[in-house]
């Protein structure tokens, strides 16, 4: 009798998984409770896999050997807990995906911010060094779809909390961990230790052979290290801690770094480069040390590093207009990553935050609000949070409900010289499809309304 796998979630995480399970065999079916994309649909069509959207079929799901969640499918959910009431076990993609990438090796990087860049960073000093290297995870193709369609070296994958989740026997060959601060507590019962626990799980299954590469600078992780009997090699990075290791270690002092793995070295001048911050030097740190690990010559390394430009969504300059850069930090949808985006600001700031809150602590970013915002342009349907913590702090607060009146609010307030920032410390949920869709409003605003 053959497995019968059902996935649940017709995203680009599903598709692939489905994919991948009718290629090894499998009795595979689909399942999404919303609309499935065309061109998911026409993929899976094209594969012979059974799909559903719209809703869920119990007995056509209930019967599963094993079941595929994608990430964006909560616990909580009634099929969830329906399937988990009856025992059937419930894996991610990437656990799945594993048992098919035999003499593959992976590098995997997770964090509550930093990982899209450092990912791409990874991705691209690998693939520019000649290495038959696909992207995945959370960017990229599927991980999953990769695998059915192609026989790959390297994987270079983005996870998320909620893949780690589902990962039980998966191993990463150099795992990435960023940083930890708090996010997603909404999944995580409104508790910090079990999304620390979730981000953890990077290091699941890692052993001597295998690379830890993580923020020395991060209290939470470090306190997780020195509690932890951790196998692997450990690779940390900093710019203000002062921990050595053995096998390896970057440190950055005076905008020079310098990424030790065993006996090769390089040396980066981040003025040199193209991402600018303390941010993105710390995503260049992490990104050297796992391409030192992964053998690429620090040559190499110099040379994609320089090379490498900013990503999308990502402290993105769209356009100067009057004197006045709009940038475009679309993809920060915590407190943290609003952090180093507003440390990095060197003009005066109108500030567009809101959205979905996951239960936000701001007191954070007080300090430099004070000193750098002069303008909070509230965007969301419910602007409560934000303006009573705000209050006091940043002299001018304008709640608005919509993109187009949030943007109106901010060309008014801003000055020659001034920074609008995008950047809303929220999920994106209420008022956009994700926050892709958020930036991209974002910028083909600025450029149909302002733009001479």
């Amino acid at each position: 009798m053959k497995e019968r796998i059902v996935v649940l979630g017709g995203g680009i995480s599903g598709y692939g998984s489905a994919i991948l399970a009718k290629k090894a065999g499998k009795d595979v079916f689909l399942s999404d409770m919303g609309k499935i994309s065309d061109i998911y649909r026409h993929r899976l069509e094209e594969w012979g896999v059974e799909f559903e959207e719209g809703g869920h079929t119990e007995d056509k799901i209930l019967n599963a050997t094993t079941i595929i969640k994608s990430p964006g499918i909560p616990d909580s959910a009634p099929i969830v807990v329906a399937a988990k009431k009856i025992g059937i076990p419930i894996i991610s993609e990437m656990e799945f995906t594993a048992k098919y990438i035999k003499g593959s090796k992976t590098i995997c990087i997770t964090g509550s911010n930093g990982k899209t860049t450092t990912t791409s960073l990874i991705y691209k000093i690998l693939s520019d060094a000649g290495y038959n290297v696909a992207l995945g995870g959370n960017i990229g193709e599927s991980f999953a779809y990769s695998a059915a369609t192609g026989n790959y070296d390297w994987y270079v994958l983005e996870l998320s909390s909620f893949q780690l989740d589902g990962m039980f026997d998966f191993k990463a060959n150099i795992a990435v961990l960023m940083n930890i601060t708090p996010d997603h507590l909404d999944r995580y019962n409104y508790s910090f230790q079990n999304y620390i626990d979730s981000k953890m799980r990077i290091i699941r299954n890692q052993k001597s052979c295998d690379c830890f590469i993580y923020s020395a600078d991060d209290s939470v992780i470090t306190a997780e290290v020195y509690r932890r009997d951790i196998a692997s090699r450990q690779l940390p990075f900093m710019a203000h801690a002062a921990v050595a290791s053995g096998a390896g270690d970057a440190f950055l002092s005076d905008n020079t770094f310098i990424a030790r793995v065993g006996k090769k070295s390089v040396e980066i001048d981040t003025t040199k480069m193209q991402i600018k911050g303390l941010h993105n030097a710390y995503d260049a740190m992490a990104a050297a040390l796992a391409a030192l690990a992964a053998g690429v010559s620090p040559e190499q390394i110099a040379t994609s590093i320089y090379d490498f430009s900013p990503v999308e969504h990502r402290l993105e300059p769209v356009a100067e207009v009057d004197g006045v850069l709009y940038i475009n930090d679309s993809k920060a949808t915590n407190v943290d990553s609003v952090w180093y985006a507003l440390q990095s600001m060197t003009r005066p700031v109108v500030w567009i935050a809101g959205g979905t809150d996951k239960g936000n602590d701001y007191s954070p970013l007080f300090d430099f609000a004070k000193d750098k915002v002069h303008t909070l342009i509230c965007m969301g349907l419910d602007n409560n949070k934000l303006e009573r913590d705000f209050a006091g702090i940043i002299p001018n607060i304008i709640s608005t409900c919509s993109l187009d009146e949030a943007m109106r609010s901010a060309v008014a307030a801003a000055k020659s010289g001034d920074a609008v920032l995008l950047s809303p410390a929220c999920a994106s949920f209420d008022l956009f499809k994700n926050y892709c869709q958020r930036g991209e409003l974002f910028k083909s605003w600025v450029n149909d309304n302002l733009k001479k």
